[in-house]
């Protein structure tokens, strides 16, 4: 068995308290495999917010489908453009939203929960297909929310090596897509009553 990583946000707070400006690239780069975490949280977080979701929760659907694929396939590194790798973090913001996302974490950091390396293969398939429940655009009640904070669990499981934290996500994944399946008849009325909307 692999030993676990340097911490996520040992790593991070060293970064940042580093002299000198730093690239979302160099963050990556320092994060390592748990950089898949961070961005997970990135791309799900803002689908946590009413109205903000209805049109970032497709396209950040399609990039976490392409991280989850990443690590299912065993990528060390989740390819990111280099035109965005080269944009300078502001290390203000990056510490002041370290930290609430860390005051957010110790709520659900049990003392009895394990922690140890994570299989990444089977959380990237759940990140994928999780990912693809959030860019379908679903009429129902917590439609986009729901994904999102699943992802959001996968995304800190990853971060903080909890394995106890990442089969809790994927039971709200088997549920969700449960949700979503037991609906689909009014999902279908929903599109054909905007289509007809349409061409009428």
């Amino acid at each position: 068995m692999e030993p676990s990583p340097q911490p996520f946000f040992q790593t991070l707070h060293a970064l940042l308290s580093a002299e000198g400006e730093i690239t979302l690239g160099e963050l990556l780069e320092a994060a390592g495999e748990q950089t898949y975490g961070f961005l997970v949280l990135l791309l799900a977080l803002p689908n946590l917010v009413p109205g903000l979701n209805l049109g970032l929760a497709p396209v950040g659907g399609i990039g976490l489908i392409g991280l989850g694929a990443q690590l299912a396939w065993g990528t060390p590194h989740p390819w990111v453009p280099a035109r965005i790798q080269a944009q300078p973090i502001h290390k203000g913001r990056i510490k002041d939203a370290l930290a609430r996302l860390e005051v957010q974490l110790n709520r659900f950091r049990w003392s009895s929960a394990e922690q140890r390396p994570l299989s990444h293969r089977w959380v990237g398939f759940c990140i994928a297909w999780t990912g693809f429940l959030l860019a379908v655009p679903v009429p129902l009640p917590f439609g986009n929310q729901l994904p999102a904070a699943i992802l959001c669990l996968l995304g800190a499981a990853l971060l903080e090596e909890r394995p106890t934290w990442a089969w809790i996500g994927a039971a709200a994944m088997v549920g969700n897509t449960i949700y979503f399946a037991s609906s689909f008849s009014l999902i279908a009325k929903a599109y054909l009553k905007a289509l007809h909307a349409l061409v009428g």
